[in-house]
């Protein structure tokens, strides 16, 4: 059962119980970490109790002073193990990491977060690298929402630990990667909301790195605005909650795709239903075939994953090492097949990549693309545990719907849908052409608000 004493279920929520004196930044944190201590495959290390009380003890000085250093200050966030903490081993999820010495310093966002009165309560669990959809990890463990199916469905990843933190309420925002897709779907198998930011909006320094290329960052969280508002808080500007309304928006579906992705009809009930909403509001909402997005599918299928030529690269010494034999062999397996991908294969993806995003961009202009995020609900874990050939077949229809835009590198946000018959959630994805994040981030504001309202 969650332990939600004195914690407010959102970041803006909580800190706007911190500035009406109702909730305490210092009881928070106290709580945060006893959860987070007590969640052992969520979380794979807890930052020294002293180090955070002390932040808490500053951040509900300079409420009480009414000078907070950020809309967000004093809010405990997690971040996935990928990211460097002071004082904490970086494991990537990897046995192979578990004796890598503590971080003498901050990675660059968790610096920025904390400086903006963020507290940081520690790493969470993921696929081993950063590395499958599902988020099973024989490792650590495989972290499961118990709100969901009595903990029997898989968490989705990679960013596994931080969906699960924000979904049993140990906090209410955490930080994971993206480079297929590993934000938005854990946030669409737990009925939550991930941002996964145009590449090069966010500082990668000191995080471990899967592909160069294709490797970005986002927090999720139970609401857009949280999101909004931690985007804001490590860039240095202004929260601004978005007043601008949907009837002068464009938004556009790809009915094509359902057919392409093998689309439940679960999930496109729920698409359908959410459309519906959208258009109640005022909204115009069309459809039209995009050519960029048929192409991206046929390219991938026919000459291969940039990220996936990058990630052998990545771990090709440890591959050829005989640690290779200690990792989880779901992830070496996906991990070899591309050992043997001709050394141009890399050259001639990127500018496909570089055409295909240019053509994506002038079939979009200024609407936004709205597809599901995953075309099927949450898949039982046990089978997927017992069946390698299962696992790798699930995990790579899981991965489908959201390739395409991580390959565009298109911003997303990813919001839920409802749930289906049996209670398990389904999510949609936003979609903006690359670099427009503001826009996107505005216009899912108003979306949520409309949402809500309804």
């Amino acid at each position: 059962m969650n332990d939600t004493r004195m914690k407010p279920s959102t970041a803006l929520a909580m800190a706007q119980a911190f500035a009406q004196g109702s909730a305490d930044p210092v009881a928070v944190t106290a709580i945060a970490l006893e959860q987070a201590r007590s969640r052992r495959t969520t979380f794979i290390s807890v930052v020294a109790a002293d180090r955070a009380l002390k932040q808490a003890e500053e951040a509900a000085e300079r409420w009480r002073r009414k000078m907070p250093l950020s809309v967000l200050d004093g809010v405990p966030i997690a971040w996935k193990d990928l990211f460097d903490l002071a004082g904490l081993a970086t494991t990537a999820g990897s046995a192979t990491g578990a004796a890598n010495a503590p971080a003498a310093a901050n990675a660059a966002l968790v610096a920025r977060a904390e400086q903006a009165g963020m507290i940081s309560v520690g790493k969470t669990n993921l696929s081993e690298f950063a590395y499958s959809g599902l988020g099973l990890n024989p490792h650590f463990g495989t972290p499961t929402n118990p709100d969901i199916d009595h903990g029997l469905r898989v968490p989705g990843g990679s960013s596994s630990g931080a969906a699960i933190a924000v979904a049993t309420a140990v906090v209410p925002i955490s930080v994971g990667t993206d480079t297929a897709g590993s934000i938005r779907i854990p946030s669409a198998f737990n009925g939550l909301t991930g941002y996964r930011a145009s590449i090069g909006r966010y500082s990668r320094a000191g995080m471990v790195g899967l592909s160069g290329t294709l490797d970005t960052i986002g927090p999720i969280a139970n609401t857009v605005c949280d999101c909004v508002a931690f985007d804001a808080v490590v860039q240095g500007v202004p929260f601004r909650n978005a007043n601008r309304g949907l009837h002068n928006e464009r938004f556009v579906i790809d009915s094509s795709l359902f057919e392409r992705y093998a689309v439940s009809d679960a999930v496109a009930s729920r698409f359908t239903a959410f459309i519906e909403r959208l258009r109640e509001s005022g909204a115009r909402v069309d459809e039209c075939a995009f050519a960029a997005l048929a192409e991206v599918h046929r390219v991938i299928a026919a000459k291969g994953w940039i990220g996936a030529i990058e990630a052998f690269e990545t771990h090709r010494a440890l591959l050829d090492s005989e640690a290779a034999a200690t990792l989880d062999a779901r992830v070496r397996d996906r991990l070899e097949l591309a050992r043997h991908v001709p050394s141009s294969r890399r050259g001639e993806l990127l500018a496909l990549r570089e055409r295909l995003q240019a053509m994506f961009a002038r079939e979009l202009q200024e609407a936004t693309l709205i597809v599901p995020t995953v075309g099927h609900t949450p898949p039982l874990l046990a089978p997927l545990e017992a069946d390698p050939e299962l696992f790798a077949a699930v995990n790579m229809k899981t991965l489908a719907m959201t390739m395409p835009a991580s390959f565009l590198d298109a911003p997303v946000v990813a919001m839920p849908s409802g749930a289906d018959g049996h209670s398990l959630p389904t999510g949609v994805q936003l979609i903006r052409r690359s670099n427009d994040d503001d826009t996107l981030l505005s216009i899912a504001q108003q979306v949520e608000r409309h949402m809500q309202a309804c």
